[in-house]
């Protein structure tokens, strides 16, 4: 237990750390968004040297405004989510709602009823509030660069197929957590990851087979050419899938992608409509071929093995502070340890541990931009290096990327590598884009 090697936790200590933290990360977050909106204004007038001839002017331009318009957006959003942050916690929201709850639910239901309302109407009460935010960026900002293609219609058909989907899985997979911190002793987050862990195994299998055909429909590729030549080329890679699918992607987005999900059996490639419209035969192969340069590395196994280590380090810090008044107290709910409140240490959990998490972000981000080089090399060894970089711009154009992000905003944030290192690297496996 964390509690042999760690003090108790000191309310008024654990309030300042939260107050520096938040404030340190909105200070970084603005400071990196200014950057990059300044960075990208000043170049929005000329298309990168190494860029002129195969990108027009008019879509640098395109990519520019809409990086600008979705930092400015970004700065308000990342503002009031700080703002609701402080709401639930010190200025007493989350205690309020606890007391509401614990005096309609528990007297009649029981506690487990009264902790599941709880997480429930947070969670509801959460999405409200993005719910202005969400609807502006996907009617509005989105619309007005030409990306969104979502009907109201569609939109409330998700909204309440996800509300049915997040109601028949997330409650029993809360019922069963809080059932564990309740039942399994002083090492319940042991077991707690173990049940964690093995869900999402789980989901891994049942997301592309169950959940995902709710929302979109997957039809087996057609086109015949083109199916032999990615099945030529996972069977040069060593890789074996269900299936290959085409999905609609193009009913809510112009945006163009392609992606494999699933596990074992499950395990399938799926092509967005709209990527195939975009890119030739020779270009997706080589689309294809990076994304199995991930698997090739091993990346998806060395993603999976780290996140089971950090959220097995993430069960066993909340075990310790759920055991802490000052946890409580130091987040502004009143503590009663005679009768801890579960669900309420999760909660806390789960809001405070991104402020801190935050900080670590551009390591995450440099661990991803090194696996994408090396799955772009394994790419260009399997395919045709050329396609690959032909593909990799007409994406950053369909997707309005800029080509000019700040180097500084990038190094803390991007997951990719901007597009001038990642075509002036493929140049040396032979890919350039024509």
């Amino acid at each position: 237990m964390l509690s042999s090697f760690l003090p108790p936790v000191d309310a008024p200590t654990l309030t300042a750390l939260f107050v520096a933290a938040l404030i340190a990360s909105l200070l970084v977050k603005f400071w990196l968004s200014t950057r990059q909106m300044r960075f990208v204004a000043q170049h929005r007038g000329a298309v990168p040297a190494a860029f002129v001839g195969t990108v027009s002017l008019e879509a640098h331009q395109k990519a520019a405004d809409y990086t600008l318009a979705k930092g400015r957006y970004g700065l308000l959003a990342t503002a009031f989510g700080a703002a609701v942050l402080l709401g639930w916690t010190l200025l007493g929201g989350l205690e309020w709602l606890n007391l509401a709850l614990r005096d309609l639910v528990q007297p009649t239901w029981g506690t487990m009823a009264y902790q599941l309302a709880l997480l429930t109407a947070f969670s509801l009460m959460a999405s409200l509030l993005d719910l202005p935010w969400e609807l502006y960026n996907t009617f509005r900002l989105e619309q007005r660069f030409g990306f969104n293609r979502t009907t109201w219609k569609l939109y409330v058909s998700d909204a309440l197929k996800g509300l049915l989907v997040s109601a028949l899985i997330g409650l029993p997979i809360a019922a069963l957590m809080l059932w564990l911190m309740g039942a399994a002793g002083a090492y319940w987050w042991a077991w707690a990851w173990g049940a964690w862990m093995a869900f999402n195994l789980i989901i891994l299998v049942l997301y592309p087979t169950v959940i995902a055909p709710l929302f979109n429909k997957f039809e087996p590729l057609a086109d015949e050419g083109l199916k032999a030549r990615v099945q030529a080329l996972m069977a040069r890679c060593g890789f074996a899938a269900k299936g290959l699918f085409v999905m609609d992607g193009s009913r809510r987005s112009a945006h163009g992608n392609a992606y494999f999900t699933g596990l074992g059996p499950a395990k399938r490639v799926v092509f967005f409509d709209t990527l195939l419209q975009r890119l030739n035969a020779g270009e997706v192969e080589a689309v294809l071929a990076h994304e199995l340069g991930h698997f090739k590395h091993k990346h998806v196994l060395k993603r999976i093995v780290s996140m089971f280590a950090l959220s097995l380090l993430a069960f066993a810090l909340l075990g310790w502070l759920s055991q802490q008044a000052g946890f409580f107290a130091g987040l502004g709910v009143r503590p009663n340890m005679s009768a801890p409140n579960d669900a309420l240490a999760l909660l806390l959990f789960l809001m405070v541990v991104p402020v801190f998490g935050f900080f670590f972000t551009p390591l995450s981000a440099m661990l991803s931009r090194k696996h994408e080089f090396q799955a772009d090399a394994y790419a260009c060894a399997q395919a045709s290096g050329q396609d690959l970089a032909n593909a990799l711009l007409k994406l950053h154009e369909d997707n309005a990327g800029t080509l000019t992000p700040d180097p500084v905003y990038a190094r803390f944030y991007y997951s990719h590598p901007p597009a001038s290192e990642r075509l002036a690297a493929l140049s040396l496996h032979g890919g350039r884009a024509a």
